[in-house]
């Protein structure tokens, strides 16, 4: 086991292109860190120079105690798992898992020992006869991680391991990579396109955009408090609704005014966020999870100054919950980061809402609302977990001293 450490790495491609910049990030020894961003962010760039199969233009790689800028590939202790498998379709099971340490020379019965202990831990005892035409993704994907396992490497190295498996193999190969990892006390860095699969499996996530680190941190504090308007949009399922907004001080209180609606910010926001104060009168961009939003119907306890009215355009029933999509007579937020999201997730500018004065936005309604399309209906929101982010430079509202560091490590 060893720690991996980024210092002001970054990769130029001889056009001048820069995958990564001013990487900065140290893994802790045996934990399970998660690259994640949008396709061609530079996370797999970054993966790929700790495997020594992309070369480092600046800055230096360390793996435990020893620079890895020039020591090729298959002497820096560290063993990978692709997206591909990559498996030999030839070889058995067996011997697939045995490749490496054939290659390394080890004798007999070492091979033998690790090779079955392997296939103990990942469920592939009665399978080791088996060629890999004759397994499934989920058995192949295993394969691949038996014949990672074998090496006992300083650190695992896995690039999107589980995209080419169906949606209800992921859940599952995603819960035996994380018991794996932790049983084996292994440093794992793991890149994903997949925001959920970051959440559920890293101790730490490291946010990557345009091949600069946002945000390195727990998913929690990922979630509760994004560094920036672009974490805080790619973090969390759906995603965060974001809409341009006005503070206004009225009866002695600060205001949120969303096109002509206005709703009352709970005291509590207030003093977590004291700079906030320092934007009365100004623009911001406002973050409202779908958590937050729910049918006023349902929480008669709620204040009216804390609704929304909206129109409902589609009701996604899913048992124990409902998502409501509904059409607000308040601005969409049209910056470059939010744009940015909108074409990760497939959507233009245009589809946010249903013009410059109107948004789309998702609310996680409990499965008991009453509202059907086409309703006006009337929305509660929870104040007390609202997102803020400066029009101009996308860095989220706390209070003031940079709390939320953008690319702490």
């Amino acid at each position: 086991m060893a720690e991996v450490e980024f210092s002001d790495v970054a990769k130029v491609y001889p056009d001048g292109t820069r995958a990564v910049s001013d990487l900065n990030l140290r893994t802790q020894d045996g934990e399970f860190m998660v690259f994640v961003g949008p396709s061609g962010c530079g996370k797999t760039t970054a993966l790929r120079m700790v495997a020594g199969l992309e070369e480092i233009s600046e800055g230096e790689i360390k793996i435990g105690d020893r620079v890895v800028n020039e020591v090729p590939s298959r002497d820096r202790d560290i063993a990978m798992v692709f997206q591909s498998y990559a498996l030999y379709p030839h070889l058995s099971v067996y011997d697939n898992i045995a490749f490496s340490l054939r290659l390394r020379r080890e004798k007999k019965p070492e091979i033998d020992r690790r090779v079955r202990e392997a296939a103990r831990i990942l469920d592939l005892e009665p399978l080791l006869g088996r060629k890999p035409r004759a397994l499934s993704g989920g058995q192949r994907q295993r394969v691949a991680m038996g014949r990672a396992i074998v090496r006992q490497p300083a650190a695992f190295l896995m690039d999107e391991p589980l995209s080419n498996l169906d949606a209800k193999l992921r859940v599952q190969m995603r819960a035996e990579i994380s018991k794996l990892q932790r049983d084996l006390g292994t440093t794992t860095i793991y890149v994903t396109h997949d925001q959920v699969e970051a959440m559920t499996m890293g101790d730490r996530v490291a946010v990557m955009r345009r091949g600069e680190l946002q945000q390195v941190a727990p998913p929690q504090e990922l979630y509760d408090r994004p560094a920036n308007l672009f974490v805080g949009g790619f973090i969390g399922s759906p995603a965060m609704n974001l809409l341009e907004a006005t503070l206004e001080r009225r009866n002695g209180t600060l205001d949120v005014a969303l096109g002509d609606q206005r709703i009352a910010l709970d005291e509590s926001l207030l003093t977590a966020r004291p700079a906030l104060k320092g934007y009365e009168g100004r623009k911001v961009v406002v973050g409202v999870r779908p958590e937050q939003l729910e049918d006023a119907a349902l929480v008669p306890d709620s204040p009216t100054d804390r609704h929304l009215r909206g129109t409902v355009e589609l009701r996604e029933a899913l048992g124990a919950e409902l998502m409501v999509h509904l059409l607000l007579e308040a601005p969409p937020a049209l910056t470059d980061e939010v744009k940015e999201l909108a074409e990760d997730a497939g959507t233009t500018a245009e589809e946010l809402g249903g013009g410059v004065s109107s948004t789309v936005v998702v609310g996680r309604f409990a499965p008991d609302s009453k509202v059907r399309e086409g309703d006006e209906a009337e929305i509660a929101v929870d104040t007390r977990s609202l997102h803020f982010f400066d029009t101009e430079t996308g860095t989220a509202i706390y209070d003031g001293s940079n709390e939320a560091k953008g690319a702490s490590a």
